[in-house]
């Protein structure tokens, strides 16, 4: 298994676990290039991911049940799968079904949505929407993104809850790009959530970091198409205790 990274947040009863796989897309402004740590372990992360050069990929990898001796005798409502892409881990789907039965967690698996993997364990699904001209899609990530809209239909058809995500980069995609991403998403179903990230400089992009103005810009335009957008910007505190780092 290619988890390399636990981190547990206190405030929230949450465990944040983290999977190095080898990403089916190569985003060219993918932090974890540069930052292979929760950033709730900094107090301010983009500002040192901003500076840092690219970071040696990890090494040492747990096991599931080292996963679960990590977690015991905490408190551990939600469990979020992240990293480069969690669903590409073949024993993910074991983890996620040990953490069920020992915590009887809320399961949330951040994707892609390139590859689906078998979320039987999996509750909620944060599927990363990057763009939806094809050419700017391409441009971004280096692949198509027909199958992921399609994976998405098919991931919002099954009943399984999920919610939309995508970033801001202006210059690249920008709020029309992020309008049509919401007018997609509400051919599926309009009640679904989409969150706007601001995108903050990392590696040698030449793209200036997003407002919390042009963030809302964007949103202004996305709501015409679905009920309820949530947005977060580079302003924004951390609420809560600082995350432990467990591995």
């Amino acid at each position: 298994m290619k988890v390399y990274h636990v981190v547990y947040e206190p405030s929230f009863k949450s465990a944040d676990i983290h999977f190095w796989t080898k990403c089916t897309l190569a985003c060219r402004s993918c932090y974890t290039r540069y930052e292979t740590l929760d950033f709730g372990l900094f107090d301010d992360p983009i500002e040192s991911i901003a500076r840092k050069p690219p970071q040696k990929p990890p090494g040492n990898f747990l096991t599931p049940g080292k996963v679960l001796d990590l977690l015991k005798g905490r408190e551990v409502d939600r469990v979020i799968f992240m990293g480069t892409e969690a669903a590409l881990d073949p024993d993910m789907p074991k983890l996620a079904k040990a953490l069920h039965d020992k915590f009887h967690s809320y399961n949330v698996m951040l994707t892609n949505g390139l590859k689906l993997a078998d979320m039987s364990d999996i509750d909620e699904v944060i599927f990363s929407i990057k763009a939806i001209s094809p050419d700017l899609h391409r441009a971004y990530t280096g692949k198509d993104n027909a199958v992921i809209l399609e994976n998405f239909r098919k991931l919002a058809g099954s009943g399984k809850k999920i919610q939309a995500e995508t970033v801001l980069i202006p210059g690249l995609i920008e709020a029309t790009e992020i309008e049509k991403i919401a007018e997609f998403i509400s051919t599926v179903d309009r009640s679904i959530t989409l969150r706007i990230d601001a995108y903050f400089p990392a590696g040698d992009n030449p793209w200036p970091a997003a407002s919390a103005a042009e963030v809302e810009a964007a949103a202004v335009l996305a709501r015409k198409h679905l009920n309820k957008i949530s947005c977060l910007t580079l302003d924004m505190k951390r609420t809560g205790e600082k995350p432990l780092r467990l591995f």
